[in-house]
């Protein structure tokens, strides 16, 4: 069974029993956490797809881990002005674990 999901505003395309990274959630490693804007529906050979999103339809997960990424630098230089600008971000997320699909 395949799902199309939308978490934090981004849509995911997961099944069952996988690990999924998504932008940082407010909930405690080990909390359970349900899906409701389910957008496509996939069967073995029935596809559905809302109006919006699928009635009914949910999927529930399990928070495994919260971290942050590998720092990413954005350096920003004007040739002959003496300007020189070096900064740092690092997005955090949190990986989920996609226990059941419910429709």
């Amino acid at each position: 069974m395949l799902v199309v999901v939308e978490i934090a505003g981004k849509q995911f395309k997961v099944s069952e029993n996988m690990n999924l990274v998504v932008p940082r959630l407010q909930a405690k490693i080990g909390d359970k956490i349900k899906f409701d804007k389910v957008l496509l529906l996939e069967d073995d050979n029935a596809k559905s797809v809302g109006a919006g999103t699928v009635n009914g339809a949910s999927v529930e997960a399990t928070v495994v881990n919260h971290d942050k990424e590998n720092t990413i630098l954005v350096f920003r230089k004007k040739k002959r002005k003496n300007f020189k600008v070096t900064k740092g971000h690092r997005a955090q997320f949190t990986t989920v674990h996609v226990d059941t699909i419910k429709h």
